[in-house]
């Protein structure tokens, strides 16, 4: 029957304005109920032959219809809309004891004035409409315009009820206040501390970026280093015979030019495949995972190549995902980059690194082992956690932290470590289709 926001008069709130928005629901719901209540009696007027009191009672329904109105058309007429509700309440009830009898059940009405009074104006105007109402039901017997059937004692036991009610509802309201003040309070607290807790987030992302920047610069250099020392010695070995006086042939020549060449297109696709690494869009990538896999192997081949760490890659063919292929890389460079770092620090022979993958259901398991020797068990509870690092100065502590993080909440998964006394393993569950 009603819309969403009928009751509140259409209007939207913020946080700050929970209890104006209360209080318009309140108002809103009063309107509809004095409507209905005036509209009945008019009606049973009528059928009765009280044209006087069907004709007051249509005319309080037009008066609601004008509130009703006012409440849409501006906030600011709150005010004089709850007034002239409660002075309609008011003389209602007054109303009901010169018009009805006891036996009628009508004045039953009246414990519903605590609610009104309490929740549509401010405390101060509270109580004189409380005694205001009180004091006309005390001397209703003994007024002489009137003839009431009530007895004072009748109208005494209502009015005595009628404060008990009243006071109920008082200190119910206020303990909802009190309430709404603490979650409002809460509220703002938890508000700048997510805040907070976003600022640091950033921070730690950019600083594991930055770290991660470093050590793709290092691969860069060492995946150059030699394509470079190719081109230099092609050149050299042309320049020396030139200088000596050798005859140099044109095919001597051209293989020389062609493997300057050959070496140019390895360093050009060497710094488009970081070149994507690095940039920063969030795009799915639609890819063969053993594709993705030995794009991050190659970034980490010049460290294995310098510190003679075996890698064993078994790989599983035609296993599409639709994934944040950057991202991803991230995270196994992270994990393999700490499994070269352990290796070499604790002079393993025979080092070497396996990755698998497992397909599953709706998701794949790629898991990276080494022969570390495995991570202590004081410290597997901890190496999720920002700034938690075991190499000393040489380590930041964001690797594992950011790998965590990007698992969480762009995969919506997380990485598994389990460890034994001869290494340990990652387990990084990767869906098969991001939405």
């Amino acid at each position: 029957m009603f819309t969403k926001d009928f009751f509140t008069s259409g209007w939207n709130f913020s946080k700050d304005e929970r209890y104006l928005r209360s209080k318009f629901q309140m108002m809103n719901i009063a309107i509809v109920l004095s409507s209905t209540g005036v509209i009945y009696g008019s009606i049973l007027n009528l059928y009765k032959g009280y044209y006087p009191l069907a004709i007051l009672e249509f005319t309080l329904f037009l008066i609601n219809i004008v509130l009703w109105y006012m409440l849409r058309r501006s906030k600011e007429s709150y005010d004089f809309v709850s007034i002239a509700v409660t002075a309609q309440f008011t003389f209602l009830l007054i109303l009901l004891i010169y018009v009805s009898s006891a036996t009628d059940m009508k004045h039953t009405w009246f414990f519903t004035y605590p609610i009104i009074i309490l929740y549509f104006k401010n405390e101060r105007y509270t109580l004189p409409w409380f005694l205001f109402l009180i004091s006309m039901l005390l001397i209703a017997p003994f007024q002489p315009f009137f003839h009431t059937d009530y007895t004072f004692f009748q109208l005494f036991y209502l009015s005595f009820v009628l404060s008990v009610v009243t006071i109920i509802v008082y200190f119910y309201k206020v303990k909802m206040d009190e309430a709404t003040h603490i979650i409002s309070t809460q509220e703002k607290v938890l508000s700048k501390k997510v805040e907070e807790l976003t600022q640091k987030d950033k921070m730690l992302t950019l600083q594991s970026k930055q770290a991660v920047m470093g050590e793709m610069i290092s691969m860069i250099a060492h995946q150059w280093r030699q394509p470079l020392s190719t081109v230099t010695l092609s050149v050299s070995n042309l320049q020396v015979k030139k200088l000596l006086g050798e005859k140099i042939d044109e095919k001597e020549i051209d293989e020389a030019l062609e493997n300057i060449s050959d070496t140019v297109v390895y360093l050009s696709q060497t710094i488009d495949d970081f070149q994507t690494y690095f940039r920063p869009d969030k795009e799915l990538h639609i890819i063969d995972i053993n594709d993705l896999l030995q794009k991050a192997i190659a970034f980490v081949a010049p460290r294995l190549k310098k510190t003679d760490i075996k890698l064993e890659f078994f790989s599983k063919h035609n296993i599409v995902v639709t994934t944040y292929m950057n991202e991803l890389i991230q995270v196994l460079l992270n994990i393999m980059n700490n499994a070269i770092d352990e290796l070499v620090s604790r002079e393993i022979e025979s080092p070497k690194i396996i990755i698998g993958i497992e397909e599953r259901k709706d998701e794949i398991a790629i898991s990276i082992e080494d022969n570390a020797g495995g991570i202590p068990k004081e410290n597997l509870e901890s190496i999720f956690e920002p700034y938690f690092s075991t190499k000393g100065k040489n380590g930041t502590g964001l690797g594992l932290y950011m790998s965590q993080m990007i698992m969480q909440k762009q995969f919506h998964t997380q990485i598994e470590v389990t460890s034994t006394n001869v290494g340990s393993t990652f387990i990084i569950i990767v869906p098969k289709k991001l939405a």
